[in-house]
This record gives C-alpha cells, structure tokens and sequence, in this order.
C-alpha cells in the first residue's frame, strides 16, 4: 500500500489509502436490491470508503481541496442527523444517470459509478445523512458567446450532482406551488414554447414591450439574501444547510487554482436553475404581481419581456425594475434593456430612431413582417417571431465544426442518420414559427452536402455534383429530415425558377 497514491476523500478534506471494496456490485443490470425499509440495500465494507478517485494515476494531477488530511477514521458509521434516506439518493443517481456525461475535478464518470453504485453511493448517503458532506470545487468551463464575451459555468462531480438532486427533488415540490404562472424556465411541465406562445399573445394586444437582460445574473447573486429568500419559503435544515455549502462551493479555474466565491451560483450545477427561480420569484416575480398586478410578462430564467400600452408606462417599469434589481445586488445590462414599439398593420408608424421595432427572446427575433391570412391568403404586417441571425450564425458554426467533407467512408444514407438527431431539433424548435426563416441554414446545410458529395465521388464541377444529389431527393424525398420539411436542394431551385 505504501507505494500507491493517495486519493482524495469525494466531499471532505480527507486523504485516504485504497481500500478493496464488498464483494456486491450494486448496478444497473442486477436486480434492484431493497430492504425492509427504504426499498435499497448497500453491503459495503467501510462507511467512508470508496468515494475515492478510482481513475486518479497520479496524485500531483488532483487539485488540493480544503485544510490538510488528517488521520483516517476507524470507519464507524456517523450519527445521522439529518433526514436523508437511502431511496433517496438511489433515485437521484438514476435521475442524473440520464443526464450530461461531463466529469469534474475527481474525474470520476457516470460509466464508473454505474460499474461499482455501492462503491460510491454509501458513503456519499453517510456523509449527507450525517451532516458532514461538503462539496467539492467545481470545474471552470468556459463558453464563448457570440457577441465576443464569455459565459463561466461550473461543473460540478458526478456524486455532487447526485446530492444536490437528492436536495432538489426534496425542495422543488415545496416551492413550485408558489411561482408565478409567468415563469417558465426550468420548471416541471413548463417550457421555452409555452413562453413564445405568451409572448406572441400580448404582443398582439399591447403596444410597447420592455425587454429586460440582468447583467451576469448567474454570477452576481447575493449569497446572503438567496438564503433569507430560500429560509422564507422552507425550514428544513438540512436543505437550508447544504444549499449554502453548495453556493460557497471553491472553484477549479482552467489554469489550476482554487477561487472562494462570494456570490452567484455556477451555472451547471443541478440546484443552481431552482435556486436561481426561488430568488428571482422574489425579486421580480412577486414584486410585479403586488406592484403592476394588470401588467402581463414572460420570464425564462433571468430573460425578461414586460408588455405596456404606452411608450410612458413602459420606460417608467423600465425605471422601477433597474430600480427593484438594485436592491438586490443585480443590475441590467444597459445596452441589451430597452423599449420596443411592435408594429404591425393597422398601427400608425413610428419612424423615430431612438424607439427599436424589433427585440430577441429565446432564440427569436419578434419584428414586423409580411404574413398571410390562413382563409384568403392575403397578405398582411404582423409582429412576428422567426430565428434570429445569431442562431443562425450559431448553426452555421456548428455546421462547419462538423467537418462533413471528410466523412468520406459514410454513405448518404449514413450522412443522413448522423445529422438527423441536429435537423430534427433545429426546424422542431426553430420552426415553429416562420419556418421559411429557416431556408438560408437548411440551403447552407445543402451545400455542404454538395461539397460531401463533390468529394466523395470526384465531381469536378459544382453543379454536377449538386445535379446528383437532387437526383437522389427526387428519388427520396424524406432521406434527409429537412428534405422533408421542405428543405431540399431540388425544391430551393425550384422556388428560385418560379
């Protein structure tokens, strides 16, 4: 044992030797174990081991968490003193077993957990039944945004997020009740269409919209009024206690160094979107039904659209909500705030510069267009949503990310199985509303399958090569998902003959 690295103890500052683990592999392909009791059964050999690091090679490549090890404990099993079952984390793991695949700092994966439950979901219970469960640091990713800047989320380990859903699941009954009907993000049965569908529906009565973006609001809320917030709407002390372990939680920046945090809570983090909720319901949600109770809005997570009949009320709710974020510690973002006059037919024009025609929401641009009437066809000026160009810019990078020229050893239909899953959900989304907006990415996903097709069979031309693959659209229509859509190549030129 002398000779093998020491691994780090998954939520302590203790170091441990490796342990050989229970002859019984808790997994997923085994029958589900149970007790009189709580409906699981662990057979372990140590109540604090094995929430070590299997895949660690090297202890010098782990970040150091916390104070230093100290000496291992005798393995009795600690007092339990908060209300945390087994089911319960049991019901958690295949809940986050279902989700994303990303590792944290420990580097443990789901696969490995999925191999060896008993392994590591005892002494995770252990410590969180006992009180003693801190989380480790979170990961630093960073995703680049497409006005330049860069949005900072937090991965958390597998086994943390096992926790904090242990949590959730014990917290989200107890609050949903109480959310606004206008908050639609991250809510059980609640959506991102549901939001367009109302934000199309006022827009079509009122006049003016105020378009809200909070300043980094992931970052920038305040630990100590989120847990007067969360202590307002539950008393239970073990939930109260590891939601602010978890927002305290370290963070493992890209270069090696561990960051305390004193506000915000990492995006990516599984109790991070309700407690995010919890604390904008108060801020905002509650504060506009008391304050403006005849004044109808959408909020996805800290995207905000406020509706007005005139362009007075509007900038005045403007004034009053920078106001109301103030008090918390939040701030708009200045240049992404403002007031929108939605045009349409039937409205007089309001030409002046300083009043914009058009905000974005969930991917979407609502501005006027050109629709027709169902009935007679006829054409008319509406305000109406359709893909924005920054998603359209998003697809596109994606598209050329994918590199599908150099998937020579496929076949087309082959191509087709493997862009299937990304058109699907595109024009599902997407084009739910002015689905002709959609033509300049699908034409651009044609093209590439023009030069996927020059390559693959030497065409020297262009237009050869374009010739066969609508050949082959002719033949079969629905190979390709947005084929049959009415995305295909064949049915682009044949709009532009017409």
């Amino acid at each position: 044992m002398a000779g093998l690295p020491t691994r780090l103890l998954h939520g302590t500052s203790e170091a441990m030797s490796p342990m050989i683990t229970g002859v019984h592999k808790w997994s997923s392909h085994e029958a589900k174990p149970v007790d009189a009791e709580h409906g699981v059964r662990w057979r372990h050999t140590s109540d604090d081991g094995g929430c070590n690091d299997p895949g660690a090679k090297d202890a010098a490549k782990q970040p150091e968490f916390g104070s230093p090890p100290r000496e291992s404990r005798s393995g009795q099993t600690e007092a339990k003193t908060q209300p945390i079952e087994k089911l319960q984390v049991w019901q958690a793991w295949k809940h986050v077993r279902k989700g994303g695949k990303a590792v944290g700092v420990d580097e443990i994966s789901i696969a490995e957990i999925d191999a060896n439950p008993s392994k590591y979901l005892y002494p995770l219970w252990n410590r969180m039944a006992s009180g003693s469960y801190h989380p480790p640091a979170v990961r630093e990713h960073i995703i680049p945004k497409g006005n330049g800047k860069e949005r900072k989320l937090g991965i958390p380990t597998v086994l943390d997020r096992v926790a904090q859903q242990v949590i959730r699941a014990e917290l989200e009954p107890l609050v949903e009740p109480g959310f606004h009907p206008s908050s639609y993000g991250y809510r059980p049965k609640r959506s991102a269409q549901q939001a367009l569908a109302a934000c199309v529906s006022n827009c079509k009565g009122l006049v003016y919209v105020t378009d809200l973006d909070i300043s980094g609001f992931f970052d920038t809320i305040d630990h100590e009024k989120m847990m007067e917030t969360l202590s307002d709407r539950t008393d239970k002390r073990h939930v109260l206690l590891y939601c602010r372990r978890w927002l305290q939680a370290q963070v493992w920046k890209r270069d090696g160094t561990l960051a305390d945090r004193d506000e915000g809570t990492p995006q990516g983090g599984v109790i991070s979107p309700l407690l995010a909720n919890i604390f904008l319901d108060e801020v905002f949600d509650r504060w506009m039904a008391a304050t403006y109770p005849g004044i109808p809005f959408e909020r996805y997570a800290d995207d905000i659209v406020v509706h007005a009949v005139s362009e007075r009320e509007a900038v005045e709710l403007q004034d009053r909500i920078r106001q109301r974020l103030g008090e918390y510690g939040l701030r708009v973002n200045e240049e992404k705030t403002r007031v929108v006059y939605c045009w349409r037919a039937g409205r007089p024009s309001r030409s002046r510069e300083e009043i914009p025609h058009e905000f974005d929401f969930l991917g979407f641009t609502f501005k006027p267009r050109l629709l027709t009437r169902r009935r007679d066809k006829r054409p008319f000026w509406g305000f109406w949503p359709g893909i924005s160009r920054k998603n359209e810019r998003r697809i596109a990078d994606v598209l050329r990310k994918l590199k599908m020229t150099k998937w020579q050893g496929m076949t087309l239909r082959e191509v087709s199985k493997a862009l299937a899953p990304r058109t699907r959900g595109w024009i599902s989304y997407y084009g739910q509303y002015s689905q002709g907006e959609l033509s300049r990415t699908m034409n651009l996903l044609n093209t590439r399958l023009v030069k996927w097709v020059r390559r693959k069979f030497g065409h020297p031309l262009f237009s050869r090569a374009r010739g066969w693959l609508c050949s082959q659209e002719i033949r079969q229509p629905t190979l390709f998902h947005h084929w049959s859509k009415g995305f295909g190549m064949w049915q682009y030129l044949l709009r532009r003959a017409v």
